[in-house]
């Protein structure tokens, strides 16, 4: 394992101007950060480009574990000081390694899969990193085929979303930078039905829904909700609420919704 003292290291530097979108785009990488993610990541087919680490991480078994899989796998590992880790990391305690890897974009699939009832969920103009990493997260454990990310979302591979998602955006395929057009096209060839978060007078409440068929659901933006161009071509549905509270949080209602397809269809 090589090591790393100087700052201004090539790798140290694209690691810590990857916290940048217009750097993750333009060099198609991004940063997964911590143990448990970068386990998660090691375990997974995607590609890693190289990783940095401090001397404490080697000192524990579990790291030492982790960097064995990782060196297994042919991933160059590079160890720096402490000091010059947290110039690239994104965290405020961190952990001792994080990893540079490519990202993927995959197309939306238009030909009809062979799922007989697929279930995707949407998010369309979701800005906040956490919400969009749990979503994420939840959208594997109910074993959703897919999430697609619509134009004006935040960055599936903002360094926040990646670590809210521990690990599942290694697991569900990411659909991001979608437009409307797109989203139609995709819900037509794969014939499914669209729905859509709304408190609206002609909604039905989310359990009155079927969800045994191929079904896409849209989450909306924090404060806005679903856009005025994705409700037009949805169906309306709401998740009840009595008590004073105006709204719930928008990562809660995906888990609310996705759990009630999830029953409809195991149980």
């Amino acid at each position: 394992m090589e090591r790393i003292d100087s700052p201004a290291n090539k790798k140290v530097k694209l690691a810590a101007a990857l916290k940048q979108r217009k750097q993750r785009e333009k060099s198609g990488l991004f940063v997964a950060e911590g143990i448990r993610l970068c386990e998660m990541a090691a375990g997974s087919d995607w590609s890693i480009s190289y990783g940095l680490l401090t001397g404490q991480l080697t000192s524990q078994p579990r790291g030492r574990d982790l960097t064995e899989k990782l060196s297994a796998k042919g991933v160059p590992l590079f160890e720096v000081p402490e000091n010059i880790f947290a110039k690239a990391a994104g965290t405020d305690t961190p952990q001792g390694i994080l990893l540079v890897m490519e990202s993927k974009n995959p197309s939306l699939p238009m030909q009809k899969a062979g799922t007989e009832k697929p279930l995707y969920v949407i998010m369309d103009g979701v800005q906040d990193p956490g919400n969009a990493g749990t979503i994420i997260r939840t959208a594997d454990a109910v074993g959703a085929d897919g999430v697609i990310m619509l134009k004006g979302s935040v960055d599936a591979f903002a360094d926040k979303v990646v670590r809210s998602t521990m690990g599942s955006i290694f697991h569900v395929p990411v659909y991001a930078g979608i437009s409307a057009a797109e989203l139609q096209a995709f819900v037509q060839a794969q014939d499914l039905q669209l729905l859509a978060t709304a408190l609206d007078e002609n909604a039905k409440p989310h359990f009155q829904q079927d969800f045994t068929r191929g079904t896409a659901v849209v989450l909306g933006n924090e404060g806005n909700g679903v856009s005025a161009e994705v409700l037009a071509m949805a169906q309306k549905t709401y998740i009840p609420m009595y008590g004073q509270a105006e709204s719930l949080n928008v990562a809660m209602s995906a888990a609310i919704v996705l759990y009630e397809a999830l029953r409809q269809r195991r149980f």
